[in-house]
């Protein structure tokens, strides 16, 4: 099975979670890299969603929205009862999560870090995430994503 052997993946096994990978090619660099994705899979963009790694008032918070909207830093921040929100510099979110970036998961993380699901994802029978690697999401249903991220969810995407 392609994807055997990434963090998230290994999670998703252990846990008897159902889920589905599934591989795309497209660069990690190009531009509206979440509507390539949904493309190359043939799924509606509002079920693909992106892992961003964030600093709220100096931790490291995990979002996790729809490819089709930019994050609301204020919301986030508001999420988790912090005053401001930031992006992580790159190598900070390299070196928690264990991923690269274009490839990091919200799931099998080196460290848990707290985690927010914007809350349209439970509008959906599943949505697809990184599978930890470039070029393969996972799909799976909503309430694992949560349950296996101890997330919360909230209105996070700014259209």
């Amino acid at each position: 099975m392609a994807g055997r052997g990434t963090p998230a993946i290994v999670l998703l096994a252990k846990r008897k979670v159902d889920h589905r990978t599934h591989p795309y090619d497209v660069s990690p660099d190009a531009p509206n890299y979440g509507a390539l994705v949904a493309a190359a899979l043939a799924v509606a963009p509002e079920r693909v969603f992106k892992t961003l790694v964030t600093e709220v008032d100096g931790v490291l918070t995990v979002a996790v929205v729809p490819v089709t909207g930019e994050l609301d830093l204020k919301a986030l921040a508001a999420a988790v009862g912090g005053k401001r929100a930031t992006l992580a510099e790159r190598v900070a979110a390299e070196r928690a999560t264990g991923y690269v970036r274009g490839g990091i998961s919200p799931l099998g993380q080196r460290r848990r870090l707290p985690t927010v699901l914007d809350s349209s994802a439970l509008d959906h029978p599943t949505v697809y995430v990184s599978a930890g690697r470039r070029g393969l999401q996972v799909e799976l249903a909503p309430g694992d994503l949560i349950a296996l991220t101890e997330a919360r969810t909230a209105c996070l995407a700014a259209d």
